[in-house]
């Protein structure tokens, strides 16, 4: 088995505004990732300008900062076999209308400015950006009896 690795995934305010942080969150757990963290944000500019730093600039990004700062997140550390890869399969392309069926995005999505969830894209993105969300005691690296049954030792 490869060492479990972590990752950060947000459901965005439309996930939130519409209901589905529940059903999002079983997804994730569904698939195998183990919660580590999880806490309900509301992102103010500063932590946008942080998380957001690679699209400074661009012009999509005032209204990226906009909608991420309008109604809370919930964030959440998940740590699992491949967790960067394993989240991003599970939420699907940016694009929702180009995301699989089975994904959130696929299932939940209509419009890629509202596609409900933002997963770290790499392992090094995911340590950097779980830094701005979590203080390393608030993770918790907890054994759970099932990891035998989700990934071969």
């Amino acid at each position: 088995m490869a060492k479990p690795s972590r990752t950060l995934v947000l459901l965005k305010p439309d996930a939130l505004q519409r209901g589905l942080a529940g059903t999002l969150i079983a997804r994730m757990e569904q698939r195998g990732l183990k919660i580590i963290g999880m806490k309900l944000v509301q992102i103010d500019r500063a932590l946008a300008a942080r998380h957001y730093t690679a699209h400074v600039g661009k012009p999509f990004y005032p209204g990226l900062v906009e909608f991420i700062t309008a109604s809370p997140v919930i964030a959440i550390a998940l740590q699992g076999e491949n967790a960067v890869d394993a989240a991003r399969q599970l939420m699907g392309a940016t694009d929702p209308l180009k995301a699989a069926p089975g994904t959130v995005r696929g299932d939940f999505g209509l419009a890629i400015g509202r596609n409900l969830i933002h997963g770290s894209d790499s392992p090094e993105a995911a340590e950097r950006e779980l830094a701005l969300y979590f203080k390393p005691e608030e993770l918790v690296d907890w054994p759970r009896d099932t990891e035998r049954w989700i990934t071969e030792s």
